[in-house]
């Protein structure tokens, strides 16, 4: 959606925004604190490295619009923010509790050392070509998600890769590529806003493995996919107060509970979860 959107017409609506760019920053110390400058009326969080930044935040629409003209036109970023695609959706339950921007050292960790996400990227599938792409029988369609959000919810046929953190993912991609390569798959990979994927398919590059990602993710899919549902099974879980969207970006009733109960590997993850909970009351 653009900040014109009519998810951004009426000025109070409380509006979730998710954001990132691979681009390269030889002064991320100078754009965080401005970025940090330009925050003060929403809340959220926002990471930025000399790869770029990735962000999720929200606030009343109206908040939210003079955010996102800030970060495409102001002259520190020297526009390099100006294509910057922002993925809306509205919220009944405030997201977030505060506001953070942080310089790391990536805004994604894949675990893997010295991947170029911003000279290198996978090929971008629209969202109406992706649905006839995973329904090819050569395509390996892979969730490049954790378990637990592939458990809410996921493309009909894709592959749980059974990691708890992203930093395992690269160790499954290891072990099965050999053997796709000899069927002769095609791999085609999808996340929740497309930054895994982006990162993940620069890496595979590199091992000379091409890879279809679906362009914006999962969140994109279903913001141009008014049918998303056809392809589509369950929630998509968002790392917010929110737990999880349906097919068409609305919020569900589901809980933490719903997600992570009966797992003791995720009570951790229950727990935090419950303490966020906590902290926007």
């Amino acid at each position: 959606m653009n900040t014109d959107s009519s998810a951004l017409n009426s000025a109070n609506q409380l509006i979730h925004t998710a954001f990132f760019k691979f681009v390269r920053l030889d002064d991320a110390e100078a754009v965080t604190t401005r970025l940090r400058e330009l925050t003060h009326e929403v809340l959220g969080s926002i990471l930025v490295a000399r790869e770029g930044i990735n962000a999720v935040l929200a606030g009343p629409a109206d908040a939210v619009a003079r955010f996102e003209e800030a970060l495409r036109t102001d002259p520190l970023f020297a526009g390099r923010f100006a294509d910057i695609h922002f993925k809306h959706s509205a919220c009944i339950t405030p997201p977030f509790a505060r506001m953070k921007v942080h310089h790391k050292p990536e805004i994604v960790m894949l675990g893997v050392d010295d991947v170029d996400a911003v000279g290198k990227k996978g090929i971008d599938v629209a969202p109406a070509a992706w649905r006839e792409l995973i329904a090819q029988d050569d395509v390996v369609v892979i969730d490049n998600r954790n378990s637990f959000e592939y458990q809410l919810g996921k493309f009909r046929n894709a592959i749980d890769p059974g990691v708890d953190n992203f930093r395992d993912f690269p160790r499954f991609i290891e072990e099965n590529a050999p053997r796709w390569h000899k069927e002769g798959k095609r791999i085609a990979m999808y996340c929740t806003g497309g930054i895994r994927c982006e990162k993940t398919s620069a890496w595979m590059l590199d091992m000379d493995i091409p890879v279809y990602q679906l362009e914006g993710g999962i969140l994109n899919y279903f913001e141009k996919m008014p049918d998303a549902e056809r392809d589509w099974e369950g929630e998509c879980f968002v790392f917010d107060n929110r737990i999880a969207l349906d097919t068409h970006l609305q919020e569900t009733s589901s809980t933490p509970e719903d997600v992570y109960g009966g797992k003791p590997e995720w009570e951790w993850r229950l727990q935090r979860a419950r303490r966020l909970e906590e902290d926007s009351e």
